[in-house]
C-alpha cells in the first residue's frame, strides 16, 4: 500500500513541473526521436506542455489500471491494434469525440466507438527474393502454404503481435477454418523455426536462408536507409510486396499506432487538441519520420522510400477486428504447431 502510495506521489511531482500550465500527460510506447521533437513544437503552438512517460504497451496498460482514479495519464499510445484491444479490454479508455479526426481518419482505423484512433499505419508484407520467386508481384498471404513453398518461407514467432494480428485479419476476411487450414500450410513450409525480429527475416532472404519472408515494411525502409553497411547490402538484395493486390483481392494486411484518451484524463480537452495536431498533415510528416510508417492522413507526404515501394490496396477491414479475433488467432497458431 505505501509503495503505491509513494508512487503516486512521484507521479504528481513529475506532472507537477508545469504547475500554473496547460498540460496533457502521455503515456507512449513509441520511442523515437522525432516523436519527442513533434511534442516539442505541440507546445510551442499551443502552449500545452507534454508530459512523457514511455514503457512497453503492456507494462503502460498495467500502470494505468494500478493507479486507478488517481491516474495522471491523459493519453496511451501504443503500437498494433491487437495491443488498442487490450486497453480496450482493460476498461481504461473513454470515447473521444472529434469530428476533426473522424474527417481525417478512414473508419477502417478508427474504433467503432470511438474508443481509439490510428495516428500511423503499418503494412504487414513480403519480402522476396526476386531472383527465386516467380512472379513475385503477385503473391498473396494464401501462396505461403502452397507445396510450392514448402522449406522457402522465415518468419518470427507465434508469440508476436504482428503475426497475431495477421491471423485475425485472416479469420476476419477468409473465417476461422480456412485460416487454420492456412496457418497448418504455413508451419509446413518454415525454412526454420521462427525466430528473432522482423529484420532477422529480412536478413534470412538475403542470406538464401529463405525465399520469402513475412515483414512489417519499416523494417526494410530504414534498413535501406539506414547507415549500417551490412543491413543496406542485405536490403539492395530483397523486394518489398504488397500481397493481394489482384482485382478480386482483399488488399495488403494494415495495422496501426494509435492512441485513445484515457478513461480518467483529467486534462481530456488537451488531449482531444494533441490528438488533432498529431494527424495534421505537417505534424504527420515528423511523427512518420522517425520509423517510416505510412501516414494516417492520406493528405500528408509520405516518406521517399515509401514512393519508391509504390501504391497499394490495403484490407478494408476495421482493425477492431485484429483485437477481438486475437484469443481465436493465438489458439489456431498453437493448432498449427506455430512455435
Amino acid at each position: 500500500m505505501k509503495s503505491t502510495l509513494f508512487s503516486l506521489i512521484a507521479l504528481a511531482m513529475i506532472f507537477a513541473s508545469c504547475s500554473g500550465q496547460e498540460e496533457v500527460n502521455v503515456y507512449s510506447a513509441r520511442h523515437y526521436d522525432t516523436d519527442q521533437a513533434l511534442y516539442e513544437k505541440f507546445t510551442e503552438q499551443t502552449g500545452i506542455e507534454v508530459n512523457l512517460i514511455e514503457g512497453g504497451s503492456d507494462e503502460l496498460i498495467e500502470r494505468v489500471k494500478s493507479e486507478g482514479i488517481n491516474s495522471p495519464a491523459d493519453i496511451l499510445i501504443t503500437v498494433d491494434a491487437g495491443r488498442l484491444w487490450r486497453a480496450e479490454e482493460a476498461d481504461i479508455l473513454q470515447p473521444l469525440e472529434s469530428e476533426t479526426l473522424e474527417e481525417r481518419i478512414p473508419s477502417s482505423f478508427r474504433h467503432p466507438d470511438g474508443l481509439w484512433a490510428g495516428l500511423s499505419k503499418r503494412v504487414r508484407g513480403l519480402v522476396v527474393n526476386p531472383d527465386a520467386v516467380e512472379n513475385f508481384e503477385e503473391l498473396t498471404y494464401e501462396d505461403l502454404a502452397a507445396p510450392r513453398f514448402e522449406g522457402r518461407v522465415c518468419i518470427r514467432s507465434s508469440n508476436n503481435i504482428y503475426n497475431q494480428s495477421l491471423v485475425a485479419s485472416m479469420i476476419e476476411t477468409i473465417g476461422a477454418e480456412a485460416t487454420e487450414e492456412w496457418a497448418e500450410g504455413l508451419v509446413s513450409n518454415f525454412a526454420r523455426d521462427p525466430q528473432g525480429g522482423d529484420r532477422d527475416q529480412i536478413r534470412g532472404v538475403a542470406a538464401g536462408v529463405c525465399d520469402v519472408a513475412v515483414a512489417n515494411h519499416y523494417y526494410l525502409a530504414v534498413m535501406l536507409t539506414g547507415d549500417d553497411e551490412a543491413d543496406l547490402e542485405a536490403a539492395s538484395k530483397v523486394a518489398f510486396v504488397f500481397p493481394n493486390q489482384g482485382e478480386d483481392e482483399r488488399g495488403a494486411h494494415v495495422n496501426i499506432s494509435g492512441a485513445g484518451i484515457l478513461k480518467n484524463a483529467p486534462n481530456k480537452d488537451n488531449a482531444i487538441a494533441f490528438l488533432e495536431y498529431l494527424t495534421t498533415t505537417e505534424a504527420q510528416k515528423y511523427y512518420i519520420g522517425g520509423n517510416n510508417e505510412y501516414p494516417i492522413n492520406d493528405e500528408a507526404e509520405k516518406a521517399d522510400v515509401l514512393e519508391e515501394f509504390g501504391e497499394f490496396k490495403s484490407d478494408a477491414v476495421n482493425v477492431s477486428a485484429l483485437g477481438r479475433n486475437n484469443p481465436e488467432a493465438i489458439q489456431i497458431m498453437d493448432r498449427a504447431g506455430w512455435k
